[in-house]
């Protein structure tokens, strides 16, 4: 898959307040708001996303083409997350293919049930 996009739904969003989001903010493109298919978890202070029934809403931003961020990305993620391919769908109704951080641990968060890591 392409590097070219990244889903992002926490702390990796406009407006988070921490060196990694301020950092796409300064070397990504923002494409728009999006959402995937899964469940979104409140781990406190983060949220985790899951492969499971329902909605997560978040950001689509368009990467480097050589994807030097996402070494970064991950290395911020850390084991708790697994970086893997994703449809988004768009306010305007497109798709696009992007790279989204699944939380690859037991989720025992509370569900957000808005799907909105800003509207909980």
């Amino acid at each position: 898959m392409s590097a070219d996009h990244l889903f992002v739904y926490g702390t990796l969003r406009r407006g988070s307040n921490n060196q990694f989001a301020r950092l796409l903010a300064e070397r990504a493109h923002f494409v728009g708001p999006a959402r995937v298919s899964g469940r979104l978890y409140d781990f406190g202070s983060y949220p985790g996303a899951r492969r499971e029934e329902g909605s997560i809403i978040g950001e689509i931003v368009r990467l480097d083409p050589l994807g030097e961020l996402l070494g970064v990305l991950d290395d911020y993620e850390g084991p708790e997350y697994e970086r893997a391919a994703t449809t988004a769908h768009t306010a305007e109704g497109h798709t696009i293919d992007a790279w989204i951080y699944w939380y690859a641990k037991a989720t025992q968060g509370k569900i957000i049930a808005s799907g909105d890591w800003f509207v909980r």
